[in-house]
């Protein structure tokens, strides 16, 4: 039998019978629950479709066929089939292999993908693309039935089939995307699970009728055009032949055998075609199979039984937003919960079961979400809705128009806002200071702490127009900043008071801010921190009243630079006419690649002892340009460095 090893490139699978698949598959399989077992990462998705992915590439011929995954945290029995199996030991880990397609790492990833229901627009553009070079070669576009739930891809399937162009779309149906399928499309593809009379009835009925002799042909042609009634009947897959697909299935997504004959069919087929394949989610792995929603992003795991090999890290963000919309369902019958296919990682899975009718889970449809939420605060009710910072990103014109235009109380509660870590660039909460701040009537606060979330949870209750609270990835601060403040809007609080340097920071970054102050302070230097609680609108008193009194200003931020908080405090500055040299430290403009969080700042320059240093450079710096200001040199005062973000502002 062939090594798993051995294998440099997908094209030698061709050469093999099934028993050597089968094997193949074994390996890749045991390979996949080896390393995440290290390193963490999408499991039950991965584990589920081994051998569709086996059997594709037996048939396919990648990259000269085109595979383009959706969502493509399924895609690890596709690396390892393509060349990357020395380096899958680094899978997810700083400078490793990313956990989704990513073009730079193979010919074979075709398109980067980390977000839902996009492979089918992206398989039409590559279609229409080889017929305008006038190419020949198959594009396959793989989809779960959760994604196929999302809007994009039914209007992609709404125009492949009226563009009619060959694109050959692999359904894996497997009941759910990381929670549980919801919505009538999920029913839908159930009943075609549950019922696949038609392909039975009419091949057995043609073989029947072609046995008779003499007649048995012309009898199966006269059936073949009374097929339409037929399926109608008894055959809930008409949807897809409707949309103008041609349906193959469903399949069982784990037998390579029947696999390969219907991919076999597909290619000598025209037009477009849906191959439904039935897979089971964490297959092959008993603690995944059992619980596969907890298996689809995991950490690190006990090989023998699936238990996390760490400890309790303590309570997260994510818990406390929890316990904090339990509390506020149970003292207001008006807030309901809204989220976007994952309840559990949002952490309303506690607020469903007690208010059930309260809770809306829209499937994957943030942009349906945003708006369900502006109608339900329209008539009466108070909408929390609970989503990624990634994610939202797909709903922003839903929030512009349809929640802020009219000014709508709706609250975001953005969860993993800043880094996420091993997951990379595509879902890194680096961008919702940036689209949200400059979006009229948005209000925006970001806790540093349990006491702060549930404060401001509580004033974003009270208040009339669209707030969003965002929070980071992991768990609260072991060394809380507690405050007897209450919240008032647009209202900041200092921490600690300092003559040289003041440190504004927000959320996760106060923290950070308050130990970078402890090192500086060491080395003799006088440091203020404040918290300034309110992204927007941000504090102007504060900002006067403080920003006078110090030498030098620094902003801390989770989030890119550009358009983020530290812009906002230089626009204020300016306006005020404040002439201090400022230090914006956020992200900078390139996209953040995967890692753990504690690698990804310290190459950013984010962590305590870098930001301590650059804090330091910079205060020697504009120390040395306000002498030869002083001096009647350098009229023209520059910033030191642009890496740096310096600012100075003349009157």
């Amino acid at each position: 039998m062939v090594n798993l090893d051995e294998i440099k490139g997908p094209e030698i699978l061709k050469e093999f019978g099934p028993e050597e698949l089968r094997n193949i598959s074994g390996q890749i399989r045991q390979r996949i629950i080896d390393v995440v077992s290290k390193n963490g990462g999408h499991l039950a998705s991965n584990l589920g479709v081994v051998e569709l992915t086996v059997a594709m590439h037996s048939v396919f011929s990648s990259p000269q066929d085109k595979v383009v995954w959706d969502v493509g945290h399924q895609c690890y029995a596709h690396k390892l089939l393509t060349g990357r199996q020395k380096e899958f030991e680094t899978l997810r880990k700083y400078k490793g292999l990313s956990g989704f397609p990513k073009t730079s790492e193979s010919k074979h990833d075709i398109v980067e993908t980390g977000h839902s229901s996009t492979s089918l627009s992206a398989a039409m553009g590559l279609a229409l693309a080889r017929e305008q070079k006038g190419e020949n070669h198959e594009i396959i576009a793989v989809i779960g039935d959760g994604a196929l739930s999302g809007g994009m891809a039914l209007e992609a399937l709404n125009h492949i089939g009226h563009l009619n162009k060959k694109i050959i779309v692999v359904l894996n149906d497997n009941e759910m995307s990381i929670s549980k399928n919801v919505g009538a499309l999920a029913n839908y593809l159930a009943r075609i699970r549950t019922e696949p009379v038609y392909q039975k009835l009419r091949s057995d009925a043609e073989f029947l009728m072609k046995r008779i002799p003499a007649i048995g042909g012309r009898m199966a042609f006269a059936a073949d055009r009374i097929k339409d009634s037929l399926k109608y009947l008894v055959l809930p897959g008409v949807f897809f032949e409707e949309l103008g697909f041609t349906y193959l299935g469903p399949v069982s997504g784990h037998d390579i055998s029947a696999l390969r004959q219907y991919f076999q069919r597909a290619k000598r087929l025209d037009g477009p075609l849906l191959v439904h394949a039935i897979t089971e989610k964490g297959k092959g792995y008993h603690p995944a199979e059992k619980s596969p929603a907890r298996f689809h992003g995991t950490g690190p795991f006990i090989l023998e039984n699936g238990e996390g090999k760490t400890g309790s890290e303590g309570k997260s963000f994510t818990s406390c937003f929890s316990d904090i919309i339990c509390e506020m369902g149970e003292k207001d019958e008006k807030i309901v919960a809204i989220t976007a296919a994952m309840p559990d990682g949002t952490g309303l899975n506690e607020f469903s079961k007690r208010f059930p009718n309260r809770f809306f889970d829209v499937g994957i449809a943030e942009q349906h979400g945003v708006t369900l939420a502006a109608g339900m605060a329209r008539g009466g009710l108070k909408p929390v809705v609970a989503i990624y910072s990634t994610f939202l990103q797909r709903a922003y014109d839903q929030i512009i128009h349809d929640v802020c235009l009219p000014n709508l109380p709706v609250i975001f509660a953005i969860d993993r806002a800043g880094l996420v870590g091993a997951d990379g660039e595509t879902h890194q909460g680096l961008f919702d200071l940036s689209f949200l701040r400059h979006i009229p009537n948005m209000t925006i606060l970001a806790p540093r702490d349990q006491g702060e979330m549930e404060k401001m949870f509580a004033w974003a209750h009270e208040y009339s127009g669209p707030v969003a609270i965002r929070y980071p990835r992991g768990s609260l601060p072991k060394v809380p900043l507690n405050s007897d403040h209450p919240i008032v809007e647009g209202k900041g609080e200092i921490l600690r008071s300092g003559k040289d340097i003041l440190i504004l920071g927000s959320g996760s970054m106060v923290w950070e801010g308050y130990q970078v102050a402890e090192l500086l302070e060491n080395k003799g230097y006088s440091v203020g921190v404040a918290d300034l609680r309110f992204i927007k609108p941000l504090d102007q008193k504060l900002l006067k009243d403080w920003v006078e009194d110090v030498s030098m200003v620094v902003t801390l931020e989770e989030n890119y630079l550009a358009g983020g908080m530290g812009s906002g405090i230089l626009e204020i500055m300016s306006r005020m006419k404040v002439e201090k040299p400022t230090l914006n430290l956020g992200f900078p403009d390139r996209f953040v690649s995967h890692g753990s969080i504690d690698e990804l700042l310290r190459e950013n320059g984010l962590d305590v002892e870098n930001m301590a240093d650059r804090i330091e450079e910079f205060w020697v710096s504009s120390s040395k340009n306000q002498k030869k200001k002083e001096s009647g040199y350098g009229e023209k005062i520059r910033p030191f460095a642009r890496t740096k973000r310096a600012f100075f502002f003349k009157k």
